[in-house]
Order: structure tokens, then sequence, then C-alpha cells
């Protein structure tokens, strides 16, 4: 299990503890360690776009189920999405195993310009803020 206070310097981070890792000018998304900590075990991925469908940025893209609760997924930026993990239909408990690796949710191709993400710094004052 990820610390939750595991931050990642190669991506950026939205106010909804998801990550986005740049790949050759596409956004690789998924969601933090401090996430996975406060869901607890993933039961169930939902992902509602499929490859060339638009995304918008802050707008929900799927859910994610735990024994806890049911929580929206939030596009970190507007695009088009390139590729979904399917792996997760069968295998939900990716996220909790390797929330930064195998775990990811979609992938986008950002239309706009640069999208308006916290950087690791910014995101680990956020995670230090709402753990009190």
């Amino acid at each position: 299990m990820a610390s939750t206070t595991d931050v990642k310097d190669d991506r950026r981070y939205t106010k909804d503890h998801e990550w986005a890792k740049d790949e050759q000018g596409n956004l690789v998304v998924g969601i933090t360690a401090f996430a996975v900590d406060q869901l607890g075990d993933i039961t169930l991925v939902n992902i509602d776009v499929k490859p060339g469908e638009s995304v918008t940025a802050g707008k929900a893209f799927g859910t994610i189920e735990s024994v806890k609760t049911l929580s929206d997924l939030f596009a970190p930026v507007s695009g088009t999405v390139v590729k979904v993990n399917k792996v997760l239909e069968e295998k939900p408990e990716l996220v909790n195993e390797d929330c930064w690796g195998e775990g990811w949710m979609v992938v986008i191709k950002p239309s706009g310009g640069a999208p308006d993400l916290l950087d690791a710094a910014g995101y680990k004052k956020l995670v230090a803020e709402s753990a009190h």
C-alpha cells in the first residue's frame, strides 16, 4: 500500500486527488495514494468514456467505488480520450496495488493550453491541509 504522503514529482495534480502524467503530449490520468487511502479497498472502477470521445476539465468521466464510498472521477483537462484502462473492469484492485502505475484510468490528448494543475509541492501542501 502506498503512503499517503507518497507524491510523485513527475506529474501534476488536481484538488480532487487525481494525477496527470505527460507522456508524449498525452496525459495519463489516475488517482493518488491519498485518494486510495481515503477510499479504502477499491471494488469497482467504471469509466464512462471511450477512446475518441471528448472530456471536459472538471467534469466526471467515470466513478470509482470502494467498500466505504462511491466517488466521481474528474477529467483534469479538456481533450479527447486516447485510451481507457480496460483491465480495471476485471481487476479494480490494481488501483490499490499500484495507483501510480498499473492502476491508471484514462489517457487524454489535451485540447487546450496548459492545464491548471498543482505541482508536487502544491499537492503535498493540499494533502497536509486536508489531513487536519
